[in-house]
């Protein structure tokens, strides 16, 4: 499978580097096509890897990743062009964290609205899956626990979006709870923030979500 990841972060190489290991070709977009750190990824992730815009990116990708800072991501979607993301599952990772007042963050939008749907409406045609943004970067290919494998709390309005989404995150070695359309995003990330201030807290970042049942 073709993946279009959006973003040259942590986030984004790392599921970047996840999804090469698994033997799909990656493409990493960036604001430019001659970005350093996409390049340096891509020599460092193998054959099926390669670096461009956000634009080649989005275009290349079966499936996307939108991996970039929260406040960036509905201007990554338009360089993207929201054309090129027509019938595609969009994995969003992102986050609306808002470090402006220093640590801890707080939220930019949520309650009433939330990235998640932002995300959407900026690309309509496209299939949004929230995912990924409830751990940190570390824990995100194969994570092991003393628990066991932690659980990834998805949403997204479309159904067979969603069930490609799980199938991703159960080779990524995660269990998947299904919270049900886009509008979930609004609890998804506070969630975030919830994992955030215990990382504070804890003094680092090794912990997950899981949803016990019986």
């Amino acid at each position: 499978m073709k993946i279009g990841v959006l973003g040259t972060g942590d986030v984004g190489r790392t599921l970047g580097s996840a999804f090469a290991s698994l033997g799909h070709e990656v493409r990493m977009g960036a604001r430019s096509a001659a970005n350093e750190t996409a390049a340096a990824w891509a020599r460092d992730a193998g054959a099926g890897a390669s670096a461009g815009d956000f634009a080649e990116a989005a275009g290349f990708g079966e499936v996307i990743v939108l991996a970039t800072l929260g406040a960036a991501a509905e201007a990554v979607i338009e360089a993207a062009g929201p054309e090129r993301l027509r019938g595609k599952v969009v994995l969003d990772a992102t986050n609306p964290l808002d470090f402006s007042g220093g640590m801890p963050p707080t939220l930019f939008v949520g309650h009433t609205d939330s990235l998640g749907e932002r995300v959407q409406r900026r690309a309509p045609d496209s299939h949004v899956v929230k995912a990924f943004n409830t751990v940190g970067h570390a824990h995100m290919f194969r994570p092991d626990f003393p628990g066991g494998p932690p659980d990834m709390f998805i949403c997204g309005d479309g159904h067979a979006a969603k069930r490609q989404a799980g199938a991703i995150l159960k080779d990524f070695g995660w269990g998947v709870v299904d919270l049900g359309g886009i509008e979930a995003s609004r609890y998804l990330e506070p969630m975030c923030m919830v994992w955030v201030l215990h990382a504070i807290r804890s003094g680092g970042g090794n912990h997950a979500f899981k949803l016990l049942r019986r």
